[in-house]
């Protein structure tokens, strides 16, 4: 009997039932990777560190601790080393006092010298020059203002014009290179004195410097040196002659004028008085450059 064959059995190649989500793949993912891998490997390291497990706020406290902790180190260094170099500093100040107020002690020693060094040689040059002239000695020493002097003249003030500052409007002043046409110049300081000994003046000084011929009168910037020594306004020019007619030859002059005219233009105070005495000191030091005296002629008349 022939039976019938039978189908093969192919079970095991079969291919295995769809998963009832299978239409649902994304939600599955999701559900079953819910922490992104990053965030799982950041949190995993801080569990092996430790530190998982510390709010945000007590770490960030933690670290203001540890840096408050820092400074108040630093600080403490800083003042522990400020205390042990402290007697190094004030020892080092104090030798640098001492040896500023030696330096300024020496200094006024050497210009105490020079004061009683200078009067020597002034004193020597009077007595050198009284023994060479005879009696015409007390005229050469007033002439060259080696001694002082008192009788009649003038006192002129000449004073800067009021506010007077720097700067100032174009002018015949400015072209000349003033820049303030109310300051009193060294130009017209010289005009003044070179007036008053045309007009007859025997001696004459500024602001207690006496003048000789061979003194200048100069500028250092807006000050007035006379031989060297600034002078402050107001200046005081005093004049040893003629006490009437010093005053009103000068103020006749061309220089006197001229003082005239810097006082209407410019706003220069100045003020002529006479003065029945004045005194006048002696020049600060007495210079010879050319000049020698000479033995007279035996024979001659």
């Amino acid at each position: 009997m022939c039976g019938m064959s039978q189908p093969p059995n192919n079970r095991s190649s079969a291919t295995p039932p769809a998963r009832p989500d299978a239409s649902m793949s994304l939600l599955t993912h999701v559900m079953d990777h819910s922490l992104d891998e990053g965030y799982a490997e950041a949190s995993a390291r801080r569990e092996a560190e430790g530190t998982a497990g510390l709010p945000r706020t007590l770490k960030a406290k933690l670290g203001l601790a540890a840096g408050l902790v820092l400074a108040a180190m630093v600080v403490t260094l800083g003042a522990a080393q400020a205390r042990v170099s402290a007697p190094v500093l004030a020892k080092e100040r104090q030798e640098l006092i001492d040896r500023v107020q030696r330096a300024d002690d020496h200094a006024d020693g050497l210009e105490r010298d020079t004061d009683r060094l200078r009067t020597e040689v002034a004193d020597r040059q009077r007595v050198a020059l009284k023994q060479q002239v005879g009696e015409r000695g007390r005229l050469v020493e007033l002439l060259a203002g080696a001694t002082d002097v008192r009788g009649p003249g003038v006192k002129l003030i000449v004073d800067d014009a009021k506010g007077a500052s720097s700067g100032g409007g174009g002018g015949p002043r400015e072209s000349a290179g003033f820049s303030n046409t109310g300051r009193v110049r060294d130009r017209d300081m010289q005009r003044i004195v070179n007036g008053l000994w045309q007009a007859g003046a025997e001696a004459v000084s500024i602001n207690g410097q006496r003048l000789t011929a061979l003194s200048a009168i100069r500028a250092a910037g807006d000050a007035i040196l006379v031989d060297n020594k600034p002078l402050v306004p107001p200046y005081e020019v005093l004049a040893v002659g003629d006490k009437k007619g010093l005053g009103t030859t000068f103020q006749d002059s061309v220089d006197g004028q001229y003082l005239h005219v810097l006082q209407e233009s410019y706003g220069i105070r100045s003020s002529l008085t006479p003065m029945d005495e004045v005194r006048l000191p002696a020049a600060s030091s007495l210079t010879v450059r050319s000049a020698t005296a000479e033995e007279p002629k035996k024979g001659a008349s």
